[in-house]
């Protein structure tokens, strides 16, 4: 009988969430400062931008696509938002009309794939380019800060004397959401069956085109929200915000055991890379480590989450050839 998407990944899910642990652990024990509320909060809030970009780049990324334009979505989001904002409009305006752009620019991308075939990759590197463009012609160079006083309090701040952001808790709701969609409904189960073999799972019914065009706009729209949510959180709107974050977001989903290939991977193991790359960046942090230095590290990760998966199923498949060959023939 073939495993199940979730009992395929499970053990590389396994090596990341220890290795997570491990992590922890070390840092808790040998980095000063590590271990205190405020850092812990640092830790959460800044890993946060990430994690709300992965969980739908984790659905897509499932069904053979990506999305490398959703840190300039981001930022043209925040641009939008601080130019509106100059203007007089209301905040409680101007964040419906932010998401908004953001299915607009996921709809885009989503459209020029599934209606045009272009490949994915080649859209959103196009458009990455696009949208970070539009946003400084919206914003130009400046820097909008004076926002209200509640927003940036909730996007900042922590729960009483613990170390939870306000902001962790509508992550969490966003996190059992995409759960129960990826791994619980025929919706997930279909992006499964597309990246595992697309022409097959459009002679099985399912509506390839329509299902990439969903997931291509929920991650604009999610992409829409992480730019807000970064204006608010550092309390600054500027049309460069995120630059970059696509990279740590594509290496967190693979690091996590999701196939680049499609059809493999659960939301555990994106969710256990995600925060492992948080947690080594704000380690790195402390010890005062380069912006720099930060990149290459998160480059060598995104290598190597690409290739430890593969080696691992090479080793489980040379394994299981040699049980086959060394199995007694009746």
């Amino acid at each position: 009988m073939a495993d199940s998407p979730l009992a395929r990944a499970v053990r590389w899910d396994t090596v990341v969430g220890a290795l997570l642990v491990v992590v922890l652990l070390l840092s808790f024990g040998t980095v000063d400062g590590f271990g205190n509320a405020l850092n812990l909060s640092f830790l959460i809030g800044n890993t946060l931008p990430i994690a709300l970009i992965a969980l739908p780049m984790t659905l897509l990324v499932v069904a053979g696509e990506i999305d490398l334009s959703v840190a300039s979505t981001a930022g043209l989001s925040g641009a939008v938002m601080g130019a509106l904002w100059n203007q007089g409009m209301a905040i409680e305006t101007i964040i419906p009309i932010c998401l908004l752009l953001g299915v607009v620019c996921g709809l885009v991308n989503g459209l020029l794939v599934t209606r045009l075939g272009l490949p994915s990759l080649a859209v959103t590197i196009g458009t990455l380019a696009a949208y970070r463009g539009v946003a400084q012609i919206v914003l130009g160079s400046d820097a909008v800060t004076d926002f209200p006083a509640q927003y940036l309090d909730f996007a900042a701040g922590r729960i009483g004397d613990t170390f939870l952001p306000y902001a962790f808790l509508p992550f969490l709701v966003l996190l059992a959401i995409a759960v129960v969609a990826l791994h619980a409904t025929p919706f997930g189960r279909s992006l499964f069956a597309i990246g595992a073999s697309e022409e097959a799972a459009r002679f099985t019914g399912i509506r390839v085109r329509r299902q990439k065009l969903i997931l291509f706009t929920v991650t604009g729209l999610m992409a829409s929200l992480t730019g807000i949510f970064w204006a608010l959180h550092y309390a600054s709107a500027r049309y460069d915000n995120a630059t970059g974050l696509e990279l740590s977001v594509v290496a967190a989903v693979l690091l996590g055991g999701i196939d680049f290939d499609g059809g493999k991977g659960t939301l555990g193991g994106a969710v256990a890379g995600v925060f492992l790359i948080g947690a080594l960046q704000n380690v790195m942090s402390l010890k005062d480590v380069s912006a720099q230095s930060q990149i290459v590290v998160t480059g060598v990760l995104l290598v190597l989450s690409v290739l430890g998966p593969r080696v691992a199923r090479q080793i489980s498949v040379a394994r299981a050839g040699r049980r086959a060959a060394s199995a007694p023939t009746s």
